[in-house]
């Protein structure tokens, strides 16, 4: 069973940047797709953008241009390169593993890290 502990977040004043990381246990990583999510007090859990095993991408609007997402197979890490942050993006981060591709990121029901916060102030 994947293990997932988000680090990175943090506060940050609008315009600014920051980059979490996912890293992940377990020998499957490389053959996983992955994803990043956020949820915003009072908001449903979003997709922001996801990865194939492969390194194949998918963005939200609210994130295309803006976002990068990346992973390393040989440290088991995902990345997620913030810029230009909006105080709309304040929400906890989570990551998520294992879940599958149609075009964009199905999340796996089980395989959550616990979050990281991102705060953008105005």
């Amino acid at each position: 069973q994947a293990q997932l502990v988000e680090s990175g977040g943090g506060l940050v004043q609008a315009g600014g940047s920051l980059r979490l990381s996912c890293a992940a246990s377990g020998r499957l990583f490389r053959f996983q797709n992955m994803g990043w999510f956020r949820q915003a007090p009072g908001k449903e859990r979003e997709l922001v953008a996801g990865i194939t095993w492969n390194g194949n991408t998918y963005y939200t609007d609210s994130a295309k241009d803006r976002f990068t997402i990346s992973r390393d197979n040989t440290n088991n890490t995902m990345d997620l390169q913030m810029n230009s942050l909006k105080p709309e993006d304040t929400a906890v981060y989570y990551c998520n593993s294992g879940g599958t591709w149609r075009g964009s990121y199905i999340p796996h029901r089980a395989y959550w890290g616990q979050g990281t916060q991102v705060t953008v102030s105005s």
